[in-house]
């Protein structure tokens, strides 16, 4: 699977155990930066994060910001983006199973590496259920989309 990571300076010390892990159960990664602690704006990184998602040269994308809340902001502005900040086990498995989220943001300064692996994993390794209700909703979510999309051209 390929997967695109992102970070801001917040995120910079813990975006390389990211990218260890997900090379370590063989992930592929399109790193998009940052690449110092210096600061960035994390809406920019964000952009490139999800643009490889949306336009297929990633499977998923994980931001790393603060908190994740930020990170997650952004990328919910973006169309065809499903994030979700995940900083337990169960919503990082359970957001791609029920929501097919496509985007995981987590807080460095909430979570540290130990957790971050295993919040990855659960992500990578989540499917999205075929079960009509979540198909429902997320076809909701689609529509939604489309018509706040409708409305502001």
């Amino acid at each position: 699977m390929i997967v695109a990571i992102g970070c801001d300076h917040a995120g910079y010390a813990l975006k390389a155990a990211v990218a260890a892990h997900l090379e370590s159960i063989g992930c592929k990664v399109l790193d998009h930066g940052c690449y110092s602690p210096n600061a960035v704006d994390f809406p920019d990184i964000a952009r490139l994060v999800c643009d490889s998602v949306r336009k297929g040269e990633a499977v998923r994308g994980i931001m790393v910001c603060g908190t994740g809340v930020g990170a997650c902001i952004a990328a919910n502005k973006i169309p065809g983006i499903r994030a979700a900040v995940c900083h337990d086990y169960h919503s990082a498995h359970q957001s791609v199973e029920h929501d097919d989220v496509n985007v995981m943001c987590i807080g460095a300064q909430i979570v540290g590496a130990w957790l971050a692996k295993d919040l990855i994993s659960a992500f990578i390794t989540a499917t999205f259920s075929d079960e009509e209700q979540f198909r429902r909703r997320v076809g909701k979510l689609e529509q939604l989309e489309k018509e706040a999309q409708t409305k502001t051209e």
